[in-house]
Parts: C-alpha cells; sequence; structure tokens
C-alpha cells in the first residue's frame, strides 16, 4: 500500500519568495569559495512561512512523553528531531532542532522528555500539572484524559494515533477456538495484564470474567512463556506478536490477537496541553500542529532512520526493555495493517467526537465505580480540539 500525503496548503508568496532567495544563495556557494559539501545543516524554512516556527511558538517545545523513546506511541515527534541532537542521558531526554518535512529547519527546538519508568510512572497529565515548563503532554492512552478531567483537565490537539494498539494475546494451538477476547471470556484462561482502564472496562460488562483476570503483569512475556500458554496476556499489536515469534528462543512461534479498541474505543497516543493555556499558545498550534501531521505521514513513508534514531536513543537512556530493527519495522508495518494512524481517507490526527463521547460513556462508569470521579457533565469538546488539524494531510492508497 503506497502511503503519500495527498495535498499540501499552497505556500504564502512572501514565504515563496524567502525561499527561493535562500535557495539562490545556496547556488552561489561556488563562486565565493563554498564549503566544498561539507556544510550538512538542515535546509532553513523561509521566514514567516508555514513552517517557519520561530515567531509563534517557544523557543524550546517540551513534550512530555509516556514512556521511552519508540515508533508506536510517539514515533510521528521523534520523526522531527534534527541530526544535531543534545541527548541528556541522566534525564532521560533529547533535544534538537525541530524539522519539518524535508528536513527543513523550523526555527525553534524539539525536547522530547522519556516517561513512564523514567520519571516513576508518574502518568504525563499529572507530570504536567507538577512541571510547568511541559507544552505537550503524550499519556499512554486518551482515557488518561477523561480520567483526570476534574482535577487535572488536558485538551487534546490531536491525535498520533486514531485506535491505541493495546491487544489481549493468546496461543492458537491451546485455544484453537478462540478468535476475539469474547471467546476467551467463554474459557477458563487466566488473563495475565499490566492494570488498564479498558480490562476494567472489559470485567464490569461480563465480556470477561472477573475471576479470570490477573493484574499482576508487568508488561513481560515470562508469566506467558512459563505458562506454555496456557494463559493470554495483554500486550501491543505493533510490537508483542513481532517479540513473542521472532525474538523469544523459547516461544518462537505465532501468537494470535484482538485490539482492545473493538469493544472500548480508545484512541491512540495524543499530544494534549492544559486547557489554560490555550489561548497563549494557539498561534504556536496553528502551525506546529500540521508539522506533526505530516511527521506521522513521512514515518509511514520512509520509518528507518526514525528507527535507528529510536534504537539509538533507548541504548544512551539504557531502556529496560530491549527495541529492534525488526521490532519498529513492524510496529509501521501493523500501524498500515490495521489503520492506526487514521481512518481510510480521514485526515491525519482528526477526531471523531462520536468516538469521543463514546470512550466517555463507556469509561465515565468505570471511573467512577472506582471512586475517581470524572468532571460533571464532560463532554468531547472539553478533551479534544479538531480546530488546528490540517485537513488536507492524510495517508493515501488503496
Amino acid at each position: 500500500m503506497s502511503l503519500h500525503h495527498v495535498r499540501r496548503k499552497a505556500v504564502p508568496l512572501a514565504a515563496a519568495v524567502a525561499m527561493l532567495s535562500v535557495l539562490a544563495a545556496c547556488g552561489d556557494s561556488d563562486d565565493d569559495g563554498g564549503d566544498d559539501g561539507k556544510n550538512t545543516a538542515s535546509p532553513v524554512a523561509g521566514a514567516g512561512g508555514a513552517t517557519d516556527l520561530s515567531k509563534e511558538c517557544p523557543e524550546t517545545i517540551v513534550v512530555q512523553t509516556a514512556w521511552w523513546p519508540d515508533i508506536t506511541s510517539a514515533g510521528a515527534m521523534y520523526q522531527l528531531l534534527g541530526d544535531d541532537m543534545d541527548v541528556d542521558a541522566n534525564a532521560k531526554k533529547v533535544t534538537a532542532p525541530l524539522v519539518a518535512s524535508g528536513g527543513k529547519d523550523t526555527g525553534v527546538k524539539l525536547e522530547l522528555r522519556s516517561g513512564g519508568p523514567a520519571i516513576g510512572f508518574n502518568p504525563t497529565s499529572s507530570q504536567m500539572y507538577t512541571d510547568d515548563t511541559i507544552h505537550l503532554g503524550i499519556p499512554q492512552g486518551f482515557d488518561e484524559a477523561i480520567q483526570n478531567s476534574d482535577k487535572q483537565p488536558t485538551l487534546a490537539v490531536m491525535s498520533l494515533l486514531a485506535k491505541n494498539p493495546q491487544v489481549i494475546m493468546w496461543d492458537p494451538e491451546k485455544y484453537p477456538d478462540v478468535k476475539s477476547i469474547e471467546d476467551i471470556g467463554r474459557t477458563d484462561a487466566t488473563v495475565v495484564y499490566v492494570p488498564t482502564p479498558y480490562m476494567d472496562y472489559l470485567t464490569s460488562k461480563g465480556i470477561l470474567k472477573k475471576d479470570q483476570v490477573d493484574s499482576s503483569g508487568d508488561g513481560s512475556p515470562a508469566r506467558f512463556v512459563a505458562a506454555g500458554g496456557d494463559v493470554a496476556t495483554s500486550g501491543y499489536a505493533t510490537e508483542d506478536p513481532y517479540i513473542y515469534e521472532e525474538e523469544l528462543p523459547d516461544w518462537g512461534k505465532p501468537v494470535e490477537s484482538q485490539l482492545a479498541y473493538e469493544y472500548y474505543p480508545n484512541p491512540g497516543p495524543s499530544p494534549m496541553i492544559r486547557p489554560a493555556d490555550k489561548a497563549e499558545l494557539a498561534p504556536c498550534l496553528e502551525k506546529l500542529v500540521p508539522v506533526i501531521q505530516q511527521g506521522a505521514v513521512d514515518l509511514m513513508e520512509n520509518p528507518d532512520p526514525v528507527i535507528d534514531k529510536v534504537i539509538e536513543l533507548r541504548d544512551t537512556f539504557k531502556a529496560d526493555q530491549p527495541f529492534s530493527k525488526g521490532v519498529g519495522k513492524y510496529s509501521v508495518e501493523q500501524m498500515r495493517t490495521l489503520d492506526l494512524v487514521a481512518d481510510p481517507g480521514k485526515p491525519v490526527g482528526e477526531f471523531d467526537t462520536g468516538r469521543v463521547q463514546e470512550l466517555i460513556d463507556l469509561a465515565g462508569p468505570v471511573f467512577e465505580s472506582q471512586k475517581k470521579p470524572i468532571k460533571d457533565g464532560l463532554a468531547p469538546d472539553d478533551l479534544v480540539t479538531n480546530e488546528f488539524i490540517d485537513t488536507s494531510i492524510t495517508l493515501g492508497g488503496e
């Protein structure tokens, strides 16, 4: 399937003239000595153009991610890192020029901070209210915004994935009649999982039995392998099936899985702001969000450089989970196959507010039952906005 950016907005005339001036200056380099091809700096965006963020955005845009550097949850953000990276191994963060499609320097820097184990598993939205230097936060799951909507509200300005890649996996040899999560609920198989709201929803509706689920999972395949596939386990469609089959010598065979999204329509990781910051950040977001959208498209078209960057960063940060080239490539393949980035024909990053409302209706009662009350009268407009989305940026192909 060919993936491409179907249509781009026209570049303003002034920006076009500025770009031509830069190109002309580059063309004259042989006459004045030049640099013998040694200058590897990214091309500069035309002043005031669509990819010049220097006037509207902070000098360094700080983004708190939800986990170690990876492809699935924040690959589009790592796509925007220029090659001149300043890596802080102790703080588990990386800062580099923010580059738009084609390697254009936008005039600002991007700082990506690792989350999850790197910050003591503090939820992204909580971290945003602890540290006001963070401009954008990317929670692991969108339902975190629902859960914290009363005390720590956030507003998502786009979605990096239309569908969360969380799955439940099982051994098709041990359970040949199981084709879905509902089918697992008809068996006596224990389902080992990392605590997550979607599991609370599945058990509250009887899709899985409360006495068959075990919340002691840590994301490791060890329990599944030790049980010889007798148990089912939670995981991610973009990584775990590949790891189990290709990188676990003690297992080394396929697993079957189903997206939890098919029962619990949780969007994937979504860059969010504090609502109180919206007026100040809006001029920046008008330019930045389309750059991120296009970054998502570029990642799908040419993922190898970003995969290499992610591997380098995880190695430097001494991440406690391995990440291989094979996993990175598989992640992108699954993002295509399962339409995780965007629904076919829909703009990248755009929210379906109907699905957001459905998720509020499903998740709200779960959080209420756990004495985690959500905002009274919570509506999609409290959680998401599509106003910064460039609707011309889509994934093409059949």
